[in-house]
């Protein structure tokens, strides 16, 4: 039988008593009311049943029909109140409260019937009525005690700083020196301002447990916090003295060092941990993560510490030979590279931890930023399938691997594994523009001009400053001499944000070149070739323009220019050939 269940049938035995005493005779009363016992039991269990599977408006329904054959049942009355209080509501606090304080006048000797009390007064925070319900439950029922703690805790809330410290006191005194007691009465001192108080908490607490180290590691701290980081090198230093594997301390210790300035001798403790056996790897991982933020603040600073960086490296070098097949070292090596800018070193660490058995998307997803970093698109491509074994949802290894199809010009592969990547980024808004440009793209470069205008119009509508997205749209618009207004309109706006950008003004001349607007071309793409900038391919344009100008003569010329300039092709010669635009 389930021993909920059980429970039940206990308070029933113990709140409805059966029959089980023999009489030696039974008047129509006594009959009467064995039958009414008897249907009470029943409507309590149902009630008692619906409350185990939550359903509690039913619960409330039978407790308030068991409470109608007997509204003396302080156990039924409690019941109610446990229903009520379930929902929460100000009004269902209220009629809890009302049932609960019935039940107690009931059978002021229940401590559960307090403890319920205390409950739904905390609720209402009604803090002064559940510590008076807590206070009379000690007075009334024996060996309560341990609901002092309880009591503390509720003029902690109430901000009743005194009382809480006088109760946890009295605690003290009942169980003696205890974490519990001492820690909440640390906080107590410290919210008051009497920080000499709070420490001496902390020491009796370390006098009664000398060998647990987390009560000095906690001290040395508080004292770090209050800018006394040497006294907490001292109690640390003493307790190290005699316990030698205490790593934690170690740690913390050097740490210290730091603080106060003592870099030196912080460094040499930092190198014995590293091959200290009672250090745990976790700590050394994590002390190198802190070297490695801080040459990041410096980064950030613009600052270069050659001898922390040289430090830092050193560590890793060192953690690497001692635990040289565990992911987390080389992860945090990894992190330490990329953060210095030592791209295929951090590449290497990646790749290593990843080979160790890392569990971390950021390792894959590192190693796949930097191997696009530095074109390796085979690798991407490879490192992204295996990635994606292990983050099948993970938006970002599709974009690398598109990235990575894209570069090799497989632009359907590229297309198909940037449409898995659109599907995963939904909210990511600066992801999604980036897919969608890619896409756009992609799907020019196969032909699929209708898909390519939609993927940049989804750019555009995310972002319609988008400058790549409007000189690429553009100018592929005009190649295809397609919505050339459209195209033309892009242009325009690009380079009113950008005036002197050759490439945008460019790509608007060529615009109006397709557009017919050769006198409008012809004025643009005049401020190209004035840039020292212009290349190639802008005196071929410019060239162009000259010819549909019927300017032959001048045009030849520019076709000339843009030959000097490395343009030398098959479709340029045969211009200057035939002197004309085949």
């Amino acid at each position: 039988m389930n021993t909920k269940f059980v429970f039940i049938f206990v308070l029933i035995g113990l709140y409805f008593p059966t029959q089980a005493q023999k009489e030696k005779k039974k008047t129509k009363e006594d009959v009467f009311a064995s039958v009414k016992s008897a249907e009470a039991e029943r409507i309590f269990l149902e009630g008692e049943k619906n409350f185990i599977l939550e359903d509690y408006t039913k619960a409330l329904f039978y407790f308030q029909q068991a409470l109608e054959y007997n509204s003396n049942n302080a156990t039924i009355h409690y019941k109610i109140a446990e229903v009520y209080l379930k929902g929460n509501t100000a009004d269902d606090l209220q009629r809890a409260a009302q049932s609960i304080e019935t039940a107690l006048k009931l059978d002021p000797q229940n401590k559960y019937f307090y403890l319920l009390a205390t409950h739904i007064y905390s609720n209402q925070r009604q803090f002064d009525k559940a510590a008076q319900t807590l206070q009379t439950l000690m007075k009334e029922v024996s060996g309560c005690e341990e609901r002092l703690y309880e009591l503390a805790g509720i003029y902690l809330q109430n901000n009743k700083l005194d009382e809480a410290l006088k109760t946890y006191n009295q605690a003290e005194a009942f169980f003696g020196i205890n974490e519990i007691s001492s820690l909440q009465k640390q906080r107590i001192f410290f919210e008051k301002g009497k920080i000499e108080e709070a420490l001496a908490e902390g020491d009796k607490l370390i006098e009664a447990y000398p060998d647990e180290e987390r009560f000095v590691l906690a001290q040395a701290e508080i004292l770090s916090q209050h800018n006394q980081a040497s006294r907490g090198i001292t109690y640390l230093e003493k307790f190290i003295s005699t316990h030698p594997e205490a790593g934690s301390a170690k740690v913390l210790r050097a740490g210290l060092y730091h603080d106060v300035g003592q870099e030196k001798k912080s460094r040499e403790l930092v190198v014995q941990l590293f091959d200290d056996a009672d250090v745990s790897i976790t700590s050394k991982v994590l002390m190198l993560g802190t070297y490695n933020a801080a040459l990041s603040l410096n980064k950030s600073k613009k600052i270069v510490d050659a001898d922390l960086e040289n430090f830092t490296i050193s560590l890793f070098e060192k953690l690497k030979t001692i635990y040289p097949a565990d992911p987390d070292v080389h992860l945090v090596g990894g992190d330490m590279f990329l953060m210095l800018e030592k791209n295929q070193e951090a590449c290497r660490e990646y790749l290593n931890a990843i080979n160790s058995g890392t569990v971390s998307f950021e390792a894959w997803q590192n190693l796949l930023f930097l191997e696009t970093q530095s074109s390796q698109s085979d690798s991407v491509i490879a490192h992204a399938e295996r990635a994606l074994e292990y983050f099948p949802n993970q938006a970002m290894i599709y974009y690398f691997n598109g990235i990575a199809y894209s570069r090799k010009k497989n632009y359907r592969e590229a297309a198909r594994t940037l449409e898995q990547a659109k599907r995963l980024s939904a909210g990511n808004t600066n992801l999604l523009s980036e897919i969608y440009t890619m896409l756009g793209d992609a799907y020019n470069a196969s032909k699929e001009f209708e898909k390519s205008d939609q993927a940049y119009e989804e750019v555009l509508a995310l972002s319609p400053n988008n400058d790549y997205v409007l000189n690429n749209y553009s100018y592929f618009l005009s190649l295809r001499k397609v919505n050339l207004d459209k195209a033309e309109r892009m242009s325009a706006l690009l380079i009113k944000n950008h005036p002197t950008n050759v490439s945008y003004l460019d790509t608007h001349a060529w615009v109006l070149f397709q557009a017919g607007k050769y006198k409008d071309a012809r004025k643009v793409m005049e401020r190209v070739i004035e840039s020292p900038s212009a290349n190639a391919t802008h005196y071929e344009h410019y060239g162009d323009i000259l010819f549909q100008l019927g300017k032959t003569e001048d045009a030849v010329v520019q076709w000339q220019k843009a030959k000097s300039l490395n343009g030398d092709n098959e479709a340029l010669n045969k211009k200057i050939s035939d002197r004309k635009i085949n």
